[in-house]
């Protein structure tokens, strides 16, 4: 099978397009013939070995463990593991797994959801780890409430466009910050308020929001805290690593100074989270939004582009199955 890899960290010019041997699914894993798959903030992390926390939690010291990159995918089930009760062969599926860039995986079962069927597998293939990290950093980091003022910093990203549909479809009136290009994008996915960046500063402007949860953004911490009401919460899943520095080191320290609460947290894979979100795709309550397509030989240029910063929702890697 055809698959992108790469054997040692650094730029998207390290990635190969090669012929590897295709997997077999054993035990409780299903093989899955991908049929899309999309590029995460994760991917270019785990490409380039920073920050270096990531090589010491087990990606590999020196060189990566793992040679095929890609968590996002969508595709059909080929054949089924002995001991893997859920699916069977012809079924439609996304999920979440590891070595997404290739024609074929071996994901566990339950890493992997039935596809929601009004999308198409590119649609597909763009919601797992930016839905999955949306819906939790709203509904059990920030406890997300009907009628609460929720700002989404960088809702314009692939975290972003999920965060502001899931906050809406808890009932939450949503403020977007996005750049100039971006406003009608952050207005089309339902942002009852948008802020343009380069002209305001919402950290003050005076303001006061019940949750913030920032998928990109450049303030610091303190200038979060200054934006929330006196009981607000602030989540942090994606910035800087200064930011993710001060969540970490500090987000404890002064949410114990007062009602407010502020941290950083990391998605957790969740069968029962893809099912939820499936529910709101199929309601048509949350809608993925792609601004770029690649074939799987263009995946240096998906993550190159990424890697940029300023992609406008999804970035999606298409292939062509000779039959």
């Amino acid at each position: 099978m055809k698959a992108i890899v790469y054997t040692r960290y650094g730029p998207p010019d390290v990635l190969q397009l090669k012929e590897i041997e295709s997997p077999a699914p054993e035990e409780d894993r299903v093989l899955v013939r991908i049929h899309a798959a999309s590029v995460n903030a994760y991917d270019w992390h785990m490409l380039r070995g920073k920050p270096f926390v990531v090589r010491v939690s087990g990606s590999g010291l020196l060189r990566p463990k793992i040679t095929v990159l890609g968590a996002d995918i969508a595709g059909t089930v080929e054949v089924v593991g002995s001991e893997a009760k859920q699916f069977k062969p012809g079924d439609e599926v996304f999920g979440t797994i590891s070595r997404g860039f290739a024609e074929y995986a071996c994901p566990r079962e339950k890493h992997l959801a039935p596809k929601p069927a009004n999308l198409s597998f590119e649609e597909a293939a763009a919601v797992p780890m930016a839905g999955i990290t949306a819906l939790q950093g709203l509904r059990d980091e920030g406890h997300v409430q009907p009628g609460q003022r929720v700002l989404i910093n960088g809702a314009s990203g692939g975290v972003g466009t999920f965060a502001v549909q899931i906050a809406k479809s808890f009932g939450a009136e949503v403020t977007g910050v996005c750049s100039t290009r971006n406003m009608d994008t952050a207005r089309s996915i339902g942002a009852d308020q948008v802020i343009d960046y380069t002209k305001e500063d919402f950290t003050k402007n005076g303001q006061r929001y019940d949750l913030i949860l920032a998928a990109n953004g450049y303030h610091s911490i303190s200038a979060y805290k200054r934006a929330l009401s006196p009981k607000g919460i602030f989540v942090l899943t994606g910035g800087s690593m200064a930011q993710l520095f001060q969540a970490i080191l500090l987000g404890r320290w002064m949410s114990k100074a007062g009602g407010k609460k502020l941290g950083f947290m990391m998605a957790k894979l969740s069968q029962e989270d893809l099912g939820f979100l499936k529910e709101l795709l199929e309601a048509g309550k949350v809608r993925p939004v792609i601004e770029r397509r690649y074939p799987l030989s263009q995946v240096p240029e998906a993550v190159r582009y990424l890697e940029g910063g300023h992609a406008q929702g999804k970035v999606v890697i298409t292939f062509e199955h000779d039959n």
